[in-house]
């Protein structure tokens, strides 16, 4: 497909260095609970600068982009974690954002982002869904930097995989939420640049919407059919890009769908047995590695944020 290419070692070291003065090397810590026959190591991403992983491929796109590029401001489209992740390095470039924002968002993250300084549009989910595959939304100008579909993001993300490799060499599984599929092609892009092809990489989706589980299964770009929005506001799309889809299909194993009975256990037992608050898409793969469907072995489990508002978050873990 026109413009897909493989994420490469030098792409990953690159970004790596480029947004080193931006970004955390997020700590790996072990899950002290019983596994169903695993170990589970948590990549704590939600102790990022925004909270969110999205703050590394960001970086790595704005600081990529050319003097031309950059007076003409940028864009991009996102339920909170994306749009935080690109306002806070245009912030830091000098550089003006949009962020044309899903209606639904919460609170929490639509006030981080105008804090950071963006210009919020808002719009239903399917006109932006619809304008992520157009690259493009009406009264909405200036560098449009896609919120998954963009080898700088990928590349930024990719970060994850090798710092994975360096702190734990013999993980077996790595697990990661699947939203649009930046992370996920990010993060299976890092390991495979790394010389790991044996390494299981499996996305995590609730069962309101599974369109990476769906395509997995037909071998196809898939929609999915009965999706519902959900609190995992961060994970879930309606669809999975066919550009997506040929990013991924090589590099990633499958994808595993939880319950989101099973995402607030998730998301509770983080908060009980290691102080860590996440947000909905960022416990989905601790959800999938308690399921006993990841495999043996030693499991990572990237919490990929933590942006949740903290009377919500109560809410669900109390239920």
């Amino acid at each position: 497909m026109n413009g897909i290419r493989p994420i490469s070692r030098a792409d990953v070291e690159a970004a790596r260095e480029r947004i080193a003065g931006t970004v955390l090397r997020t700590p790996l810590v072990k899950l002290q609970v019983e596994g169903p026959g695993c170990e589970i190591y948590l990549k704590l991403e939600n102790l990022q600068p925004t909270n969110s992983f999205k703050i590394r491929g960001a970086a790595n796109a704005v600081a990529k982009l050319s003097a031309d590029a950059r007076s003409r401001g940028v864009w991009t489209i996102s339920a909170g974690n994306a749009g935080q992740g690109v306002a806070y390095a245009a912030r830091a470039a000098g550089i003006p954002s949009t962020v044309v924002t899903i209606e639904t968002a919460p609170e929490t993250k639509v006030a981080r982002m105008r804090a950071l300084g963006a210009r919020l549009v808002k719009a239903p989910f399917d006109e932006c869904w619809h304008a992520m595959e157009q690259r493009a939304f009406p009264g909405v100008d200036g560098t449009f930097i896609h919120p998954f579909d963009d080898d700088d993001f990928i590349a930024g993300n990719a970060t994850i995989g090798l710092e994975i490799l360096e702190d734990l060499p013999d993980v077996a599984t790595v697990l990661t939420a699947f939203g649009g599929g930046g992370l996920i092609a990010g993060v299976a892009s890092g390991l495979r640049a790394g010389g790991r092809a044996d390494i299981r990489v499996f996305g995590a989706e609730p069962e309101t919407a599974a369109p990476a589980h769906t395509s997995f299964a037909r071998n196809a770009a898939s929609a999915f059919a009965a999706w519902e929005p959900s609190f995992v506001d961060g994970a879930g799309g309606k669809s999975v890009f066919p550009r997506m889809w040929e990013r991924i299909r090589h590099i990633v194993t499958g994808s595993i769908v939880v319950s989101l009975e099973d995402t607030r256990r998730a998301m509770r037992t983080l908060a009980e047995s290691a102080r860590v608050i996440a947000e909905g898409a960022g416990a989905l793969p601790v959800a999938a590695a308690l399921s006993g469907r990841a495999g043996a072995g030693r499991i990572v489990a990237v919490v990929s944020g933590g942006n949740v508002d903290l009377a919500k978050f109560c809410e669900l873990i109390a239920q």
